[in-house]
């Protein structure tokens, strides 16, 4: 079963034909380093386009080196495969320039091989004259050439449509998904390799549906189960880690991270696994921002807490973990679990409904001013440049997720530390238990 994640359009072709150029054009801002030095772009560059209302992620990869002896190069051809195993759709830039080079040839061959939609895409064509340039081309057999400046902007809005077109027929192949039941909770368990993710959906499922294995990586691809608990129906969606096809490490990584993120953009609820055996680390705090960020419910599982249980000090170094990294994020639920036991596994489905129902969850006005004037009463905003700032009244605008409008006089000398309150307050009265909060304040 398909979710509407954001698919992936990735630029790929050998150094210096302009790859990090179009980038930077096709998302209209500036993220990637250009120059003319060949193999300068290292790491992948990943930013969301947008076209035709049509929202997709966009990737600018290194340059394809073949048989280089260099670790750096190797490194970066690499990830190039990776990149075209990624994505949806790719963009084979070459140059009209330098014409077709045996490494373009090579490139060609990866991407017949992947069977991937493709399109040609020769740049450097700054005039219509120059267009004869692109005939050669067709020796490839790919698409029809499609010339383009990007330095220019030259037909980079034809190049945009086109790819929205292919993005749009794509899905149209897929369209005969199983329809989701109205108020279907996605659920993605989300986390590093190894934390137990699959464990736990086949727990959940009764029976194994998902290979389980003790090797770090196994689960390629992101899977979607649909299931009904306690007569609410759940997609589970485990996206376990990337499999190990490259010697560089943080290839794998990224690209596992890149799932990571296209399966939060789309789900309701994140529960973020951890290795109780392990500890709370930076890749963690990351999902759980964007997750944040992306104004999903959340939830924490520690799996395998039957490995630490009567381990004192592995107790005492979590609740310090959570003490310090979790500052301003105490709404967050935090669940201790072992899936392969099974212990309180039916605990995070609990949670979970429950932060489904939170993030629903409406305020009605007049409760909600109640709450803003008793504050005015007990804690106004203190003056900021001589201007008195009170809070007229709010109103809840949105749910799920949740968002509140709070209207005064000078919304733009609000102060963080009120906003951080006026939030603390809402959840205290309200709950939103695991569920982030939108707060504007705007002029009345």
């Amino acid at each position: 079963m398909e979710l509407n994640t954001q698919p992936v359009v990735a630029i790929v072709g050998r150094p210096n034909v302009g790859k990090s150029t179009l980038f930077n054009r096709l998302i209209q801002r500036r993220e990637a380093i250009v120059d003319d030095q060949p193999g300068i772009t290292r790491d992948r560059k990943l930013a969301v386009a947008e076209w035709e209302g049509l929202h997709f992620m966009l990737m600018d990869t290194g340059g394809y080196i073949p048989k280089t002896q260099d670790v750096i190069e190797a490194g970066v051809t690499e990830q190039v495969y990776l990149a075209i195993d990624e994505a949806d759709l790719i963009i084979f830039l070459v140059d009209a320039g330098t014409g077709i080079t045996d490494v373009d040839g090579d490139v060609v061959e990866i991407l017949r091989k992947s069977e991937k939609p493709c399109i040609l895409v020769v740049n450097k064509v700054d005039h219509e004259k120059h267009e004869n340039q692109i005939h050669d081309f067709y020796r490839f057999g790919l698409s029809d050439p499609m010339p383009i400046s990007a330095t220019l902007g030259r037909g980079i809005g034809d190049l945009l449509s086109l790819c929205v077109e292919k993005l749009k027929s794509m899905a149209l192949a897929t369209s005969e998904a199983p329809e989701i039941p109205e108020g279907t909770v996605k659920l993605a368990i989300v986390g590093r390799p190894n934390a137990g993710k699959s464990t736990f959906v086949n727990a959940m499922l009764g029976q194994n549906r998902l290979l389980v294995t003790e090797v770090p990586g196994t689960t390629r691809d992101a899977v979607d189960v649909q299931i009904r608990w306690q007569d609410r129906d759940f997609i589970l969606i485990d996206t376990a880690g990337l499999r190990r096809r490259s010697r560089v490490k943080e290839s794998v990584e990224y690209y596992s991270a890149l799932r990571t993120r296209r399966v939060v953009m789309s789900c309701d609820i994140a529960c973020l696994f951890i290795d109780a055996t392990d500890s709370l680390a930076q890749q963690d705090m990351r999902v759980l921002r964007e997750s944040i960020e992306a104004r999903k419910g959340v939830v924490i599982v520690i799996n395998k807490w039957d490995l630490v249980k009567n381990d004192q000090d592995k107790i005492m170094q979590w609740q310090d973990a959570l003490d310090q990294k979790m500052q301003g994020l105490q709404f967050i639920p935090v669940l201790r679990i072992s899936a392969k036991t099974g212990m309180k596994i039916k605990q995070v489905m609990e949670v979970a409904s429950q932060v489904a129902d939170e993030r629903r969850m409406r305020v009605p006005s007049p409760v909600l001013n109640d709450l803003i004037q008793k504050l005015n009463r007990q804690m106004q905003h203190p003056s900021v440049q001589g201007k008195r700032i009170r809070m007229n009244y709010a109103s809840q605008v949105g749910s799920n997720p949740p968002v509140f409008a709070l209207f005064t006089s000078h919304p733009q000398l609000v102060r963080p530390s009120y906003k951080r309150f006026i939030e603390n307050q809402i959840r205290e009265h309200f709950g939103f238990y695991g569920v982030p909060l939108t707060l504007t304040f705007k002029k009345k």
